[in-house]
C-alpha cells in the first residue's frame, strides 16, 4: 500500500493544478445540484417492525384524520383569575374555532368539550388534530396557532404548547459551534506548527470536503427521507476527520523538510508512512459508522452512512488534494511565523523534534510510562473504572418537555398538565381496536383498560372504518418506568383486554414509539457492537499482523467508552451538571449509545493507528521492542494530542446551543475522545505494550505466507526507494 500511496503523491504533487481544479469543480458541481434539487433534511422517521410503527400505519390507512400530529394547547390563569371566567372562556372558545381554518388540521377540542379543566379552574387543556405528520405540518400553520392565540394572551391568561408538533418545535441548529470549533482547531494547530500555512492547510481541506459532502448529502435528501441530526453528525466528524487526517501527514511532511529534504522528496514519502496510517484508521472509521445499519432503524442507518461518506472524502482529501496542495506551499509550511511565544517556541520544538526526537516532552512522557509499566497501568485502569460505575445506573429514554431548559414553551406546557391534572397527561397511549364492529367494542375495551394498574383515565374517541380509537392517560409520566410496564402490560394481556369483541388491539402514540424504540436500540447494541469490533478486529489485523494489537486496542476503547458513557450518565442522567451546563436530569437519550460506540470506537482506533504504527515502524528498523513503544509514543504524542484536542473542541463546541440532546451527545464524544486518547493511547496503551514486549508483534508462520502484507510503516517503501525503483518513476512535473 505504501508504494500506491507514494506514486499517488506524486502524481498530485505533479500535476497539483489538475487535482485542485477537480476538487473545486466537485465542490461546485455538489453546491450547484444540492441547491437544484430542493432537497431537505427533516426528523421524520420510522421504527419499522415495532407495535407502535403498525399502530401508525394502521391509523394512517383507515383513520387518517387522526394519524398525523397532536398539538396540545396549555391555557394557564394565574391570582384569582380561573379559565372558567366569561371572558377568558370566550376567548378561548373563540381562539379555538379559529384553528379549524387552519390547513391540515383535522379536529379542534376545546377544554370545556373534554372537560379537560384543573380542579382549581386555573389551567385547561386544549387539543388540535393534524391530519399530516408532525414534519409534514409548515411553519405557516404553526404560526398561524400562535396568531389565534393572541386574543387569549390579550385577555391575561398564559399559553403553552407541547405535543409532537407545536409552534417553535423545531431545532435550529446554529452554525455557530462549528465556527467556534474550526477558530480552536486554527489555534491548537497554530501552537502546534507555529506556521500559518501549516496550519491553514488541513482546515481549508476539511472545509472543502465538508461542503462537498453536506452538498451531496442535500440532494440525496430530495430522493430519500434523511433526518436533520444527519447532517450534525457528518459535519461533526467530516471537520475533525478532515483536519486529523491533514494533521498527521502534514506533520511527517515538515519533519521530513527539517531534515534537508526537498518537497518533492518529502510529500510522496509523508504519504507513503503516514498516508498508510490514515487509511487503516478511516476505513476503521468507515466500518464503524457503517455498522449502524445493523440497527434495523432507517434513520440510525441513514445517518450512519452519510457520516461516513464525510470520512470517505476527508480521507480522500488527504490522499489527493492535500499534496496538491503540499505541492504549491513548497517549502512555506516549515516557515515559521514571527508572532510572539508562539513562532519561535515552535520552531525550536518542531527543529528538537526532527532532529532529537528524544528530547520531547512526548518522549520524557514515553519514558515515564515505560518505566513505571505497571502502576501506570493499574492506575489508568482504575481510573476508567471509576468514571465508569454510573454507567451501571443508565436509564435509556426519550427527551419530553421535562428535560427542556425551563424557559422553553413545551417544559412550561409540562410543567403546568402535570400540576393541574398530573404528569400522565403528558403522554397518552393511543389504543387501537382493528375489527370494531360499532361504539360498543370501543367502550367495552376501555372498561377493561380503566381497571389496570397506573391509569387515569380512558377516553373512547371515535370509531370508523372498522377502527376504535381510544385514549389512555396513565398515571405516571410518559418517562416513568410504571408507564413502560403499562405498555407491556396490555400488549401481554391484550387478549384478555379484547375480549369477545372480535377485536385486535394495537398500542400506539409519541409515548409508545419512545419505548419502542428504545427498547429496539437495547437489544440492537449487543449485535451491533459484536458486528462492529469483529470487522475492525480482522482490519486492525491485517493491518498490524498481529492479533495482540487488535485484542488490546478494543479493550482500551471499551474502557474509554464505559467511561464515557458514565460520565454522561452522572451529568446529565444524576443532574450534576445541572447548574454547570444549564440542564434538566433526564433519561440518557436512548440511541446515544450506539451512535457513540460507532463513532468513538472509529475515532479511538484512529489515534490507535497513528500511536502503534509509529511503534512498529520504529520496531522494524531496530528491533528492540521497549525501545520502540518509547520512540513511537514520542514521535506520535504532539500530533495525537493535537488531533485529539481538535476533535475535543469541535465537539464541546456544540454543547453551546440550548438543546439539552445536543448538549448530551457533544459531552459525551468530548469526553471519550479526550479519555480515550490521553488515558488509553497515549498511557495504557504504550504502559501495555512495554509489558509485552516483541510477544506483542508475534504471528504464525502460516500468516506470514497467506496475509499479504500492507507495509503500514513503510519499510518496503524505503527499501524500494534506497534501490532506486521509485525515483527511476517518471519525474513529478515542476509546475509552480
Amino acid at each position: 500500500m505504501s508504494s500506491y500511496l507514494y506514486r499517488l503523491a506524486r502524481f498530485a504533487f505533479g500535476h497539483r493544478r489538475l487535482v485542485l481544479a477537480v476538487w473545486v469543480l466537485a465542490a461546485i458541481g455538489a453546491i450547484v445540484i444540492g441547491q437544484a434539487s430542493g432537497g431537505k433534511t427533516n426528523d421524520t422517521f420510522t421504527i419499522p417492525g415495532t407495535e407502535s410503527q403498525n399502530a401508525a400505519n394502521v391509523l394512517t390507512e383507515k383513520l387518517p384524520a387522526f394519524s398525523g400530529g397532536q398539538t396540545t394547547i396549555v391555557f394557564a390563569a394565574h391570582g384569582s383569575a380561573k379559565v372558567t371566567d366569561p371572558a377568558a372562556e370566550a376567548a378561548i372558545d373563540g381562539a379555538m374555532a379559529r384553528l379549524k381554518a387552519i390547513p391540515q388540521v383535522s379536529v379542534v377540542t376545546t377544554p370545556f368539550q373534554s372537560h379537560l379543566i384543573s380542579r382549581s379552574g386555573q389551567i385547561a387543556l386544549g387539543q388540535v388534530q393534524w391530519s399530516a405528520p408532525a414534519t409534514s405540518v409548515p411553519d405557516s400553520s404553526l404560526d398561524a396557532v400562535t396568531a389565534a392565540m393572541k386574543p387569549v394572551q390579550a385577555a391575561g391568561l398564559e399559553v403553552e404548547y407541547n405535543g409532537s408538533v407545536y409552534p417553535g418545535w423545531r431545532t435550529v441548529i446554529s452554525e455557530m459551534p462549528e465556527l467556534i470549533g474550526l477558530i480552536i482547531a486554527f489555534i491548537i494547530l497554530m501552537i502546534t506548527f507555529g506556521a500559518f500555512a501549516a496550519a491553514g492547510m488541513p482546515i481549508l481541506g476539511a472545509i472543502i470536503g465538508v461542503i462537498t459532502t453536506l452538498m451531496g448529502i442535500t440532494a440525496v435528501a430530495s430522493v430519500i427521507t434523511i433526518a436533520s441530526a444527519s447532517t450534525t453528525v457528518a459535519l461533526m466528524l467530516g471537520l475533525s476527520c478532515g483536519i486529523d487526517y491533514g494533521l498527521f501527514v502534514l506533520s511527517r511532511h515538515r519533519t521530513n523538510l527539517l531534515n534537508g529534504m526537498t518537497p518533492e522528496e518529502s510529500v510522496p514519502l509523508a504519504m507513503g508512512t503516514a498516508g498508510s496510517s490514515v487509511v487503516f484508521a478511516a476505513l476503521t472509521v468507515i466500518i464503524a459508522l457503517c455498522g449502524l445499519s445493523v440497527v434495523g432503524i432507517p434513520f440510525l442507518t441513514v445517518m450512519g452512512l452519510s457520516a461516513a461518506a464525510s470520512v470517505a472524502v476527508a480521507l480522500l482529501i488527504a490522499l489527493t488534494l492535500l499534496p496538491a496542495i503540499l505541492g504549491f506551499a513548497g517549502t512555506k509550511v516549515a516557515k515559521f511565523t514571527r508572532l510572539p511565544l508562539l513562532g519561535a517556541r515552535a520552531e525550536r520544538v518542531a527543529r528538537r523534534s526532527a532532529a532529537d526526537p528524544d528530547s520531547t516532552r512526548g518522549a520524557r512522557w514515553a519514558r515515564f510510562v515505560v518505566r513505571y509499566r505497571v502502576p501506570v497501568l493499574i492506575g489508568g485502569i482504575a481510573l476508567l473504572g471509576v468514571l465508569a460505575v454510573p454507567a451501571l445506573s443508565i436509564q435509556l429514554g426519550l427527551p419530553s418537555g421535562a428535560s427542556q431548559p425551563a424557559g422553553n414553551t413545551q417544559r412550561k406546557a409540562y410543567d403546568l398538565t402535570t400540576e393541574g391534572f398530573g404528569a400522565g397527561f403528558n403522554g397518552a397511549l393511543l389504543i387501537i381496536a382493528e375489527g370494531a364492529t360499532g361504539p360498543a367494542a370501543g367502550e367495552q375495551i376501555a372498561a377493561k383498560l380503566s381497571k389496570l394498574p397506573d391509569v387515569a383515565t380512558v377516553t373512547p374517541v371515535t370509531t370508523h372504518n372498522g377502527i376504535a380509537l381510544i385514549k389512555l392517560i396513565p398515571e405516571s409520566g410518559p418517562s416513568d418506568e410504571a408507564t413502560v410496564t403499562l405498555v407491556h402490560t396490555i400488549r401481554d394481556d391484550r387478549t384478555a383486554i379484547e375480549g369477545q369483541t372480535g377485536t385486535h388491539i394495537l398500542v400506539g402514540g409519541t409515548t409508545a414509539s419512545n419505548i419502542d424504540v428504545s427498547a429496539k436500540l437495547s437489544a440492537a447494541l449487543p449485535i451491533f457492537l459484536i458486528t462492529v469490533v469483529g470487522l475492525a478486529f480482522i482490519l486492525l489485523t491485517f493491518a498490524f499482523r498481529t492479533i495482540l494489537v487488535p485484542i488490546k486496542s478494543i479493550l482500551g476503547f471499551l474502557l474509554s467508552m464505559a467511561a464515557a458513557l458514565g460520565a454522561q450518565v452522572a451529568m446529565f442522567q444524576w443532574g450534576w451538571g445541572q447548574h454547570i451546563f444549564g440542564i434538566t436530569p433526564s433519561q440518557t437519550i436512548s440511541f446515544l449509545p450506539i451512535i457513540m460506540l460507532a463513532i468513538i470506537f472509529g475515532l479511538s482506533s484512529d489515534y490507535e493507528v497513528f500511536v502503534v504504527s509509529r511503534i512498529k515502524e520504529d520496531y522494524t528498523k531496530n528491533g528492540d521492542a521497549r525501545r520502540a513503544v518509547q520512540r513511537g509514543t514520542a514521535l506520535s504524542a504532539r500530533v495525537v494530542s493535537a488531533a485529539a484536542l481538535i476533535m475535543f473542541s469541535i465537539f464541546v463546541a456544540f454543547m453551546f446551543g440550548g438543546n439539552p440532546t445536543i448538549k448530551a451527545i457533544g459531552f459525551s464524544f468530548a469526553a471519550g475522545v479526550f479519555l480515550d486518547a490521553f488515558v488509553v493511547r497515549l498511557t495504557l496503551v504504550p504502559a501495555v505494550m512495554a509489558i509485552a514486549g516483541a510477544k506483542l508483534w508475534y504471528h504464525p508462520e502460516w500468516f506470514a505466507r497467506h496475509i499479504p502484507d500492507p507495509d503500514i510503516e513503510g519499510k518496503r517503501l524505503e527499501h524500494k526507494l534506497a534501490d532506486g525503483d521509485l525515483v527511476s518513476a517518471s519525474a513529478p512535473a515542476r509546475n509552480a
